[in-house]
């Protein structure tokens, strides 16, 4: 018997997973990158290329050798800096320390259940995707929660549990990137990207914030919602058909213990944000500015600390679940947590190690402010500009992220180049993040090397024994089409109505 013949789809998608697979691990991605950094220093510096500064007049920048005696001084003594200042290794850190309380405790998961169980069963699709976005606060929780608890309410309801798996990862992981609350993804992409706006404006770059998304990502919420709750209901589920499978389930609500911890939480998280709000809404408060009005606040103290006021809006309602349920009874048991957070942080630590030699010495060979100002050049020779230009970096981006799935480490080798050309162009680094981010999301759901993509496997395939890489994807590339037109045609819009990203967060530079 003939072998069947794949189809055009399919061989992309083993084409996607063969050179994904191919491509060695974040950590020794960045040791060979910055390897070849020092390289092209050594290489490029005779050949005598050199840029006018574009944020100091007069000034001449050319390409340093890190190969020369002073280079080889320079790698040894600043590898431990390079470490310890990788922009977003500090501040993931801290906000993780407060958010692993959270989510160790059990409040993130009694969240998660609580919200999507009370919901009307109309509505069930809409809260699933909703909570799916959301979830995101949480780092990695919502994968491990809401997708099996997508299908196990979906079955229960008698739909076909599948579409209630799909519409969750959907918002989980297409939904990534947005939320209504800041999160250690704002912390960790934000202080990449003003690492790379330092590159052409030091200036400028300081008065940039980690919430200069959050206007944008909050109203993205509503939008991603309606339009994964469509994909599902118009074009997921018809095409997934009733479901034949003798798996039946029922639904356990939340316990009375869970009831209160949660009560309770949400009390102590209100307490807690009106004490945040008096660090900086009052006159004479300690975290206010000092300009008028609304500048007070948006150029504030305050604004630079979020990543511990973050932290700590995270710590105290889990101290409070934890306390009352019985999960946290002592000290020891807050300090065993945090280590347990801080321990699923070694990756990226260990990332952070080879990321940082790779972003320190691409900024000290100056190869990234002279590739910004060619690069702007090339761009700017061929009138490639306006929204052909942010689509085409949304486009570029989301091909990209089908084979390296790590929002952090794209971005750590993405900004230094794309952030420095955009703001030659005259576009905000705040915008490329933004579009950075739309592009990154919006194909997690169809990327194989997604960190998640085997568990989501594992849990469709209780309901499916046949599903595979090939059948999820082609279940959830409706949702990733449909994420990237929507949220960009959403980012053009925003545009022309010319509204700001975030706090101190404009579209243009």
């Amino acid at each position: 018997m003939a072998k069947e013949r794949k189809g055009l789809f399919q061989r992309f998608l083993d084409m996607i997973e063969f050179v994904g697979n191919k491509l060695p691990h974040p950590v020794t991605l960045f040791a060979i990158l910055a390897l070849i950094v020092l390289l092209l220093s050594a290489a490029l510096q005779p050949l005598n290329i050199s840029v006018e500064h574009p944020g100091q007049e007069g000034e001449i920048v050319e390409i340093n050798n890190l190969l020369n005696a002073e280079g080889i001084k320079y790698i040894f003594e600043s590898m431990t800096d390079n470490f310890i200042g990788f922009a977003p290794l500090g501040v993931v850190l801290v906000t993780m320390l407060g958010i692993g309380v959270a989510e160790r405790a059990g409040l993130i998961s009694a969240m998660l259940r609580g919200f999507v169980l009370a919901i009307p069963g109309r509505f069930v699709t809409l809260g699933l995707v909703f909570a799916g976005i959301m979830s995101s606060v949480a780092s990695d929780a919502g994968y491990v929660v809401l997708p099996p608890l997508g299908a196990l309410i979906f079955a229960a309801l008698g739909r076909h549990p599948l579409a209630g798996l799909a519409a969750a990862f959907a918002g989980v992981s297409g939904g990534f990137s947005a939320n209504f609350a800041l999160s250690g993804t704002d912390a960790m992409l934000g202080e990449l990207t003003i690492a790379g706006a330092a590159i052409i404006d030091p200036a400028y770059a300081e008065q940039m914030n980690i919430a200069m998304n959050w206007w944008f990502i909050a109203a993205s919420v509503i939008v991603l919602t309606f339009i994964g709750a469509w994909v599902t209901e118009k074009i997921v589920e018809p095409r997934l058909g009733s479901y034949k499978g003798d798996q039946k389930e029922d639904l356990e609500g939340i316990s009375s213990i869970e009831k209160k911890g949660l009560i309770w939480s949400g009390i102590s998280f209100v307490v807690a944000g009106v004490l945040a709000l008096l660090l900086v809404l009052p006159e004479n408060a300690p975290l206010r500015g000092d300009g008028p009005g609304m500048d007070a606040i948006i150029q504030s103290p305050f604004m630079s600390s979020l990543v511990p006021i973050i932290a700590l809006l995270f710590l105290i309602p889990g101290l409070t679940y934890g306390i009352v349920t019985k999960s946290i009874r002592n000290d020891k048991d807050v300090a065993s947590q945090m280590t347990d957070t801080m321990a699923s942080m070694g990756m990226f630590i260990v990332l952070a190690f080879t990321a940082g030699q790779f972003v320190a010495y691409f900024n000290e060979s100056n190869m990234g402010l002279i590739l910004g100002v060619y690069g702007a050049e090339f761009l700017d020779s061929i009138n490639l500009k306006g929204f052909a230009l942010i689509l085409m970096f949304i486009l570029i981006t989301a091909f990209i992220n089908l084979f390296v799935g790590s929002a952090s480490a794209k971005w750590a080798m993405m900004a230094p180049v794309f952030v420095p050309i955009m703001m030659q162009l005259g576009y905000s680094p705040e915008l490329t993040q933004m579009a950075y981010r739309i592009a990154d999301s919006s194909t997690n759901i169809i990327s194989p090397l997604m960190t998640y993509f085997a568990i989501i496997i594992a849990f469709a395939q209780k309901y499916d024994k046949k599903m595979g890489i090939g059948t999820l994807i082609s279940t959830m590339l409706p949702y990733s089409i449909f994420f990237l037109v929507g949220w960009s045609l959403m980012l053009i819009i925003w545009m022309l109505l010319g509204l700001p990203l975030g706090p101190n967060g404009p579209l243009t530079y």
